[in-house]
């Protein structure tokens, strides 16, 4: 459950600091005494696949999905094989509406992730069956110490914000750099409030391309898998 060197690097002054080491160690303790997901190793996973220097886009979640071997690390993400949860299926619909996609054949974003979205949830980690059993742990220390270093460190980045709980991070954000893409969550008691035709994915582009950054490939090829 390690971060690798770039992401390493990047957060020097964060993961020695004394609250982050006794994170790992609260972490560490449950996974050896509890049902935890996702699996230790993909704890870090999201920062794994897309390393700072090439972030484009940040989708900020709030805990890992409790079920049964849903959560890969990402985001809103599940594996391959696992049904799509009734948010993804939103966030696909809307995907379809705004950029004319195919509708996807699972809910892996592995390939959002290599295509530079920082796919990362506000806390890392959740005992099995119980939401947000893990939101006191120190996550969120961790998570907003991110969120800032990318909104301080790096320019013309996209912050996509779901939801009541995600939106309260653009205190963290310049705004006078970056752009803030908000709308209700995509789950199935707000999708209908705003977050259809709410356009994140074009909008997104659409200022990435006009700071002179590759847009986004958002749509998900058939085959994918979890790598």
């Amino acid at each position: 459950m390690l971060l690798e060197n770039e992401w390493k690097n990047f957060l020097n002054d964060e993961i020695y600091k004394e609250y982050f080491i006794k994170l790992l160690k609260k972490v560490s303790l449950e996974y050896k005494s509890k049902t935890v997901f996702p699996n230790s190793e993909n704890i870090f996973r999201a920062f794994n696949l897309v390393n700072p220097s090439e972030v484009k886009v940040v989708i900020i979640g709030q805990d890992p999905y409790h079920g049964l071997n849903q959560a890969t690390g990402l985001a809103f993400s599940v594996c391959p094989k696992c049904n799509i949860p009734p948010s993804l299926k939103n966030i696909y619909k809307e995907l379809v509406d705004d950029i004319g996609c195919k509708y996807p054949k699972n809910g892996d974003l592995t390939q959002w992730a290599k295509e530079g979205v920082l796919l990362i949830n506000a806390v890392l980690t959740v005992e099995q069956g119980k939401a947000n059993s893990h939101k006191d742990f120190g996550w969120q220390k961790f998570t907003d110490a991110v969120i800032k270093k990318l909104s301080d460190e790096k320019e013309h980045l996209v912050f996509i914000l779901w939801g009541g709980p995600s939106q309260k991070k653009e205190f963290l954000i310049d705004t006078t750099k970056h752009c803030i893409i908000k709308s209700p969550h995509p789950s199935p008691l707000s999708a209908y409030r705003g977050f259809f035709h709410s356009k994140p994915f074009s909008r997104a582009n659409e200022y990435l391309i006009k700071h002179k950054k590759k847009p986004v490939a958002w749509c998900l090829s058939v085959e994918q898998t979890l790598l």
